[in-house]
């Protein structure tokens, strides 16, 4: 094996021979996982009025990004190749507007074998590109931006929170 497909051994993605691969999680006990994670989306002060008034023109943006947040963190391993697919029992969306901004939090949970950050980072940034869609007509320079995970719980690694980065 060459010098660089044996620096790729330790990888748990990636096999002996340098091959992407899902990881085997069989043999894992199953614990409580949660994840959380976050973004935002800046915009024009008038696209933000519009969106709280509920005065858009494609109707209700937060409620159909709420939606489609849910339903991106329920098909993660669709869009994202080496994700196991799982069952989650609860995923959410929440809003909170900020100064030209709409911050989306979206939360992930299951008792399984395997994570859930990648559902909470998909479902956060899908509701902030559906956000996008519906209110594109008041502002089509949006920010979409800062998508990050916040907290996550459970597995080998425990409990984990993101440090603050106005610290």
């Amino acid at each position: 094996m060459n010098k660089s497909l044996q620096d790729t051994a330790a990888l748990t993605h990636i096999d002996g021979e340098g091959s992407a691969r899902m990881v085997d999680v069989g043999a894992k006990p199953e614990t409580a996982r949660l994840a959380v994670a976050s973004g935002r989306i800046r915009m024009s002060a008038e696209a933000l009025a519009a969106i709280k008034a509920g005065d858009a023109p494609k109707g209700d943006v937060l409620g159909t990004a709420r939606i489609a947040g849910i339903m991106a963190g329920k098909r993660t391993a669709d869009l994202v190749p080496m994700c196991h697919p799982l069952s989650l029992d609860a995923a959410g969306v929440d809003f909170a507007y900020e100064d030209n901004a709409i911050r989306v939090t979206a939360t992930a949970s299951l008792t399984g074998k395997t994570g859930v950050e990648m559902e909470a980072i998909v479902a956060a940034t899908m509701a902030l590109v559906t956000i996008y869609d519906m209110a594109k007509a008041l502002d089509k320079a949006m920010v979409i931006e800062d998508v990050r995970l916040i907290e996550k719980r459970g597995g080998k690694s425990g409990h984990w929170r993101a440090p603050d980065l106005n610290e």
